[in-house]
């Protein structure tokens, strides 16, 4: 991994730190920019284009961060692309390949939408540039200190090597047409499911979403919760998980066409919802349900809870590969994404409904205004319902459930 900035040099030899820049120029080569120069940072940024790999996945999402695009062009001279990803890990494998191949200094990825699994990886296998993070002007308004969540990413510290963009959390909701309590457990929701069979399911794994699904059910099943917080190899697997796969060998033949068949994401189990498909449903976007009936997407008769016992909730963050050739680009993005303007325009029912990673309590009068929320939408989440968030297991539990529900039930 480069440095971020040169170590100094003996003052024995002065003129070699004199002629550093002019060395690193003819070779080709350019220094990586210094996070804590931030006027440096600013004028390397104006004129870069940044390939920022992000899920594309839902049209909010993806006009969200057209909007950003234009933006940063505006104030900071950048030209920002979104090359769309289905998976985090394309973006992932194609910086280890690049790393594999000795490309150091021109990868093709600036940018990623990135945590748990993903980051750890990367992480793991030198594949991301900094710490940069807390050198980000804008990072203060996250309050670390009081929200630890902003510097951890599935129970490892992400030590500045990510940025945090945006709040998830595992909501429920339903039509409260055909639904008058719905469950308020793993538990209650089966036996809800084998009494108005066809009218609920989750996104077929390894979707995000789905996954996630996966983990809630864990968490509310094993007695073994301890051993989520730890890699997957430490703990016996298939002890701890034997309650989640009994569980979901009793779920899937009462699931939207009978568990032979799962939506392909979070998107597409709204459209069964939307369609009528289904009378219960769940996101990682707290908003969106509010979001979808602002947009005539789902009936004005939905409404979102979160049981009293709480959903696994995380934050999602950007990070900068260690080959990326726009660093400074992709750190004024990230830098940007964390504005009260940016962040508020993420939060509107009308853009996206993402929730903000700042501290919202204590920011100027003037910024805290634009985070009101319109509670007069009735699919949103009372207030204080999402003050119970369960944290995510270790990284390394994400792809052992993924490939342990691909080998139980792929082909079935």
């Amino acid at each position: 991994m480069r440095a971020l900035s040169p170590r100094p040099a003996p003052r024995s030899v002065p003129r070699l730190a004199a002629l550093l820049p002019a060395l690193l120029t003819s070779t080709g080569l350019s220094a990586a920019p210094d996070p804590a120069d931030w006027p440096a940072v600013l004028e390397e940024a104006r004129g870069q284009t940044v390939y920022w790999y992000a899920w594309a996945g839902d049209q909010r999402t993806n006009d969200y961060i057209d909007w950003v695009a234009g933006r940063v062009d505006e104030r900071f001279g950048i030209d920002l692309e979104h090359v769309k990803v289905g998976n985090t890990a394309e973006a992932v494998s194609r910086v280890l390949a690049e790393k594999q191949a000795g490309n150091d200094d021109a990868g093709n990825v600036d940018l990623i939408w990135i945590n748990g699994e993903n980051f750890a990886a990367m992480k793991e296998s030198d594949l991301l540039f900094g710490p940069f993070a807390r050198a980000l002007p804008n990072f203060a308004l996250t309050r670390p200190a009081d929200n630890p969540e902003v510097v951890t990413d599935f129970t490892l510290p992400t030590e500045g090597y990510e940025s945090p963009w945006g709040r998830a959390q595992i909501t429920y909701y339903y039509d409260q047409d055909a639904l008058d309590t719905p469950p308020q457990s793993i538990h209650e929701l089966l036996d809800w499911a084998q009494a108005n069979p066809g009218r609920f399911t989750y996104p077929r794994i390894p979707d995000f979403t789905g996954s996630t699904f996966l983990k809630q059910a864990l968490i509310e099943l094993t007695d073994r919760d301890e051993a989520l917080y730890a890699p997957v190899e430490k703990s016996d697997f298939a002890a701890v998980t034997a309650p989640l796969w009994d569980y979901l060998d009793a779920l899937h033949p009462h699931l939207w066409r009978s568990g032979r068949q799962f939506p392909a994401s979070g998107p597409e189990l709204r459209s069964l919802m939307g369609d009528g498909a289904l009378t219960l449903a769940f996101t990682f976007i707290p908003s969106e349900p509010a979001a979808a009936v602002a947009d005539y997407e789902l009936p004005e008769s939905t409404r979102s809870y979160v049981p009293a016992s709480g959903t696994l909730g995380n934050v999602h963050f950007v990070a900068i590969p260690y080959n990326s050739p726009h660093q400074a680009g992709a750190m004024v993005v990230a830098d940007y994404l964390l504005s009260p303007e940016a962040q508020a325009t993420k939060q509107d029912l009308d853009v996206w409904g993402d929730r903000t990673v700042l501290d919202v309590a204590q920011l100027p009068a003037e910024d805290r205004a634009r985070f009101a929320l319109d509670q007069a939408n009735p699919a949103m989440l009372p207030a204080g319902a999402l003050e119970r968030t369960l944290p995510e297991p270790h990284p390394s539990w994400m792809t052992a459930l993924q490939d342990a529900w691909q080998d139980r039930y792929v082909g079935q």
